[in-house]
């Protein structure tokens, strides 16, 4: 079946750079496959991702085909995804109809267009709010035509509150559940349907701004987790040079991630962030040490690839970028090794406005290297400034001392 494409898999694969024994691996998912077809009866043109996953869910847990076979989900899943891009680069496979995606991921790709193109939101808090309505609409409707009339006050509350499923969520969740779903049904009220009133009756949290304390890392702590990059790390200049970003430039992951080779000017010492939450292009300063560490990785390190990102793949295929779950995983795997049980990767950005404060630098210049719209944004971290408190604390009533 799949007999006149082999070739054209196995150059795909070649360029980009898998290792034969992976390709011997992933020829050996698609052979698998193929097998399963003909004994469904399906051709080539049923070879689709609806096959796919049919044959990854009910027939791989059962499979009894005699050896040698690959059985192991993820790399069936990954061999196949690979196949479906060739197949359609050959024009041997159709393109998915629009009809064929479902009602709700129709729906939640024309809210993510709607959050781009009219609210100019950014890439993570459009995936955060499509995940959210997503789950909502999932429930409430399943695979039925949705019928956004029929939404009701109560089953909003319920979803919000978590009261359907027993669960208790934070306020700072439920403010991301409600903020998701009013401009969802902002959305649907552009389009004409009479939901714009149901937006106004979605509970409110009591979340009050600048009520909570960030959480920051000593300059102790700070020093312990650059310290953890150990010689027996993989890929450890990549790793080390992507933290040192982050504690000391105080950077998003994401826009770690997103760095590109002609961001870096060596000669002016300055890191421009071109692609960043606020969707304007910065210019910060290289400090020495992140400078030496990225130089260090693309040295030492950095594979030879056609990808202009600083940081790329460091397994095949290697001209395609890295995500941001890249760098949070580097991150989390260094606080293990610290022993410590934080998570949170934006914590180290909480360290760098911190440390800026204990040196003097007023809050303005603060927000100017954090990038933050509002001042209002880096007052919190104020409350953190141990030295200057004291200075202005009152005395407790009734103390001699």
């Amino acid at each position: 079946m799949f007999g006149p494409y082999v070739a054209q898999y196995c150059c795909y694969l070649r360029d980009r750079r898998y290792a034969t024994h992976t390709r011997h691996i992933y020829l050996g998912c698609v052979a698998h496959f193929a097998r399963w077809l003909a004994a469904e009866g399906l051709g080539l043109e049923d070879a689709d991702e609806q096959a796919g996953r049919r044959f990854v869910s009910t027939h791989l847990p059962h499979c009894d085909c005699p050896s040698p076979v690959r059985r192991t989900p993820h790399e069936v899943r990954a061999a196949l995804a690979h196949l479906h891009r060739v197949l359609r680069g050959c024009g041997a496979l159709a393109a998915p109809q629009p009809g064929e995606i479902g009602p709700i991921a129709s729906e939640l790709a024309a809210f993510d267009r709607y959050m781009s193109a009219v609210r100019g939101l950014a890439a993570s808090t459009r995936r955060q709010r499509v995940r959210i309505v997503g789950a909502f609409l999932t429930g409430r409707f399943g695979n039925r035509p949705l019928a956004l009339a029929d939404l009701t006050t109560a089953e909003l509350s319920r979803f919000v509150l978590g009261s359907g499923d027993g669960s208790r969520r934070s306020a700072g969740t439920m403010q991301l559940m409600t903020d998701a779903l009013r401009c969802y049904l902002r959305f649907r009220s552009l389009a004409g349907d009479p939901v714009g009133a149901l937006a106004k009756t979605i509970p409110t949290a009591a979340h009050w701004r600048l009520a909570s304390l960030p959480e920051v890392l000593s300059p102790a702590e700070i020093d312990q987790l650059l310290g953890s990059f150990g010689e027996a790390i993989p890929s450890r200049k990549r790793a080390y040079a992507m933290v040192r970003c982050l504690t000391d430039l105080g950077l998003r992951a994401a826009e770690v991630a997103r760095l590109q080779l002609d961001d870096l000017d060596w000669q002016a010492g300055t890191l421009r962030i071109a692609h960043g939450k606020s969707r304007r292009t910065d210019l910060l300063p290289l400090p020495v040490e992140t400078g030496r560490a990225i130089a260090d990785y693309l040295h030492g390190e950095r594979p030879t690839t056609t990808n202009r990102a600083v940081f790329v793949r460091h397994v095949a295929p290697y001209d395609e970028p890295i995500r941001t779950g890249v760098v949070q995983r580097i991150v989390r795997e260094a606080y293990r090794r610290c022993g410590w049980t934080r998570t949170r990767v934006h914590i180290l950005r909480h360290s760098v406005a911190s440390r800026l404060l204990r040196q003097g630098l007023p809050l303005k210049e603060i927000a100017d290297v954090l990038r933050h719209r509002s001042l209002d944004t880096s007052a919190i971290y104020a409350k953190v400034d141990d030295v200057r408190l004291t200075a202005i604390a009152l005395p407790w009533p009734g103390r001699t001392e």
